[in-house]
């Protein structure tokens, strides 16, 4: 076989290649509604998670009074509290504690969001921010964040007070 009838076939079969990857991907592409439905899907998987894993916490440090969230900015929980203290000066002095996470509202750029903000003894100790793709999404490493981001300040907690 001549080298140009090879180059016609090398030619044909990249564009059967392309066409046929074209057609994965455009069966892959999700349209808007499934789209929704996968965010509300792990939505409520994480926001369940974060509620069971607060409110554990929560047992653990008495005084902390737990809340879950639904508003605007997302879904998930919180734990806070208020203590009152004597600082060094002399004085009375109100202290605020808080853990709160959130599973950020469906947004046009298809991701699910994690945002987490943390308190201690009225200092901003933890503030965190995960994303990923609704196409490329992973529960499992969301999970595993949940649990880090709470072990991380429970223990920055029992440090401090």
């Amino acid at each position: 076989m001549d080298f140009e009838k090879r180059l016609e076939r090398a030619v044909e079969r990249g564009k059967y290649q392309r066409d046929s990857q074209g057609r994965r991907e455009a069966e892959r592409a999700l349209s808007a509604e499934e789209l929704r439905n996968m965010h509300s899907q792990c939505r409520l998987e994480l926001s369940e998670h974060i509620e069971n894993c607060l409110r554990k916490l929560a047992d653990h440090f008495p005084g902390f009074q737990f809340q879950s969230i639904v508003s605007d900015e997302g879904w998930g929980a919180k734990i806070s509290r208020d203590d009152i203290g004597a600082p060094s000066g002399g004085g009375v002095q109100n202290f605020y504690s808080r853990l709160e996470m959130l599973v950020r509202p469906f947004t046009e750029s298809h991701i699910v969001e994690l945002a987490a903000k943390g308190t201690i003894r009225n200092k901003e100790i933890l503030t965190r921010n995960h994303f990923q793709f609704l196409s490329e999404i992973d529960l499992d490493s969301f999970v595993e964040l949940i649990d880090l981001w709470i072990l991380e300040y429970a223990e920055q907690y029992s440090a401090r007070t």
